[in-house]
């Protein structure tokens, strides 16, 4: 796959220091989501979250429409936010991505009936509650990643990778905390450098651009691996799962896991490609809710990457290339089949090679 469509660099999530973020500002980026593509449908508190983003980037817009004028309305149009939401007078704060992730994540809590996520500890650590905390939090010159498997606390800034980051680990708490998990394993024996070696550059590369097929035909996902477009999405499309549509025969579906692959997705392009994993599951994961579903694949999900990354050799290579618009359903030029004969984007890679 392009080399364009990868993180732009291993260290793109280090989380250092920035610049302050100007008081009620949010980046207008979070005004261009459209919450209702397929690829976000498997997100958790995704209902709260867009609702709560909208109406402050509606706030926005509007006291921005107000500044400078005697217009008496503006405001009073805005809808007021119901007890879940931020509070209205914490908008012109800092932190509100911080606010808002926390919120939801103490709503996922509860309506599970259970204790909010945790680290899973090393060495001599001991497991931390997961936490949305200030970027501000994170010490000078302390690793992102080390802060958060002895704290707990992911630091968190006003824009839409970090509002994206925190969805995920909504969603998928248990794998967020094993890779980073492996992040402190690697740090412990290598300290921090800006080589960070092969374990954490295949963390790297899945915790930014992941995906994850899974599939009760086995052939699928094999098909995937070997570069063989036309058997893992042309072919079996009637078996692919339709997030519009959920269907409980269906036998294949992507959900991602990288959320700079998500953000990429706000403006999408064909060749934007995903670094996937391939999980095997009975065909009765078609017929769990969502929630159920992805309860069930976080658990197998950080029991893959916990297995992938102990392997000292491991590389980000295994991870399969996935031209992300080419999953069924997620986009509606690849209903034709000619949208697979571009062979920029669908390339034949190791498979061509590997015979060779």
């Amino acid at each position: 796959m392009p080399a364009s469509d990868l993180p732009a660099t291993l260290n793109s999530d280090t989380h250092t220091k920035q610049l302050p973020v100007v008081e009620g500002q949010l980046d207008n980026s979070f005004a261009t989501i459209d919450w209702q593509v397929p690829w976000l449908s498997h997100i958790t508190q995704l209902s709260y979250i867009s609702n709560t983003i909208e109406h402050l980037s509606r706030s926005k817009s509007q006291r921005n429409s107000l500044d400078g004028s005697n217009d008496s309305e503006g405001l009073d149009n805005v809808k007021s936010p119901n007890k879940h939401d931020v509070n209205a007078s914490e908008i012109n704060t800092p932190d509100t991505i911080a606010k808002v992730l926390k919120t939801a994540m103490t709503q996922q809590a509860d309506n599970l009936h259970q204790s909010s996520p945790h680290t899973k500890p090393t060495h001599d650590h001991k497991p931390q509650t997961l936490q949305f905390v200030s970027q501000n939090a994170l010490p000078e010159g302390e690793a992102y990643e080390y802060f958060i498997g002895t704290t707990g606390n992911i630091p968190t800034r006003d824009n839409l990778h970090d509002l994206l980051n925190g969805s995920i680990w909504l969603t998928f708490p248990k794998t967020k905390a094993v890779l980073n998990y492996h992040h402190m394993l690697e740090i412990a024996k290598q300290g921090i450098s800006e080589r960070r070696g092969r374990v954490r550059d295949t963390i790297t590369v899945f915790d930014e651009n992941g995906a994850v097929l899974v599939t009760s035909d086995a052939s699928i996902g094999q098909a995937l691996v070997d570069f063989d477009w036309q058997a893992s999405l042309v072919k079996p499309r009637a078996k692919w799962d339709n997030p519009a549509q959920p269907n409980t025969s269906a036998q294949a579906a992507v959900y991602i896991f990288g959320h700079a692959l998500l953000e990429q997705l706000v403006y999408p392009r064909k060749p934007l490609c995903a670094h996937s994993i391939v999980i095997h599951v009975a065909q009765e994961f078609f017929t769990l809710s969502l929630a159920e579903r992805m309860s069930y694949l976080d658990d197998k999900i950080a029991e893959y990457m916990d297995t992938l990354l102990s392997d000292d050799d491991v590389k980000p290579r295994q991870l399969a290339p996935l031209p992300i618009l080419g999953v069924p359903h997620f986009w509606a030029e690849n209903v034709n089949t000619d949208f697979y004969e571009d062979s920029y984007v669908f390339r034949s890679g190791r498979r061509k090679k590997d015979k060779n």
